[in-house]
């Protein structure tokens, strides 16, 4: 295992994975982590296994601190600034850098939008209608 490398070694972290997620939940939810992890790692984000949540604008538009509240990216107003301050959140691939930042109507046009948090960790908002 100490040579294993690339290909090898996810196979064995998914194997490991998944088998420890069927022993303490079930082999169902285990699939379904499995499902979520390879639509996200291997093919890119799949928005249609990612989490999300409905976001409701106010006056057609919110901020990025709030949203990250909203969508538990973020748990405060401090750690969403931090976040953005180290340049760990994209929005649609778009780095955020400015703490008043808005996020408007027209971002939505697909009806949603991906927020990347870190390198690995994605998440849908949706436009509530």
């Amino acid at each position: 295992m100490e040579n294993w490398e690339g290909a090898q070694l996810n196979r064995a972290k998914e194997i490991l994975a998944f088998e420890l997620t069927k022993m303490v939940h079930s082999e169902e939810d285990a699939q379904k982590a499995l499902d979520a992890a390879r639509a996200l790692f291997v093919s890119g984000a799949d928005s249609e296994h990612m989490p999300s949540t409905e976001i409701a604008l106010t006056d057609g538009a919110i901020s990025i601190v709030e949203l990250l509240k909203v969508t538990g990216l973020a748990p405060s107003n401090g750690e969403a600034r931090r976040l953005i301050q180290q340049g760990g959140i994209l929005v649609d691939d778009e780095k955020v850098t400015d703490f008043a930042a808005v996020i408007s109507a027209a971002a939505f046009e697909k009806g949603y939008i991906v927020i990347k948090k870190g390198k690995k960790v994605f998440h849908k908002a949706v436009l509530k209608p």
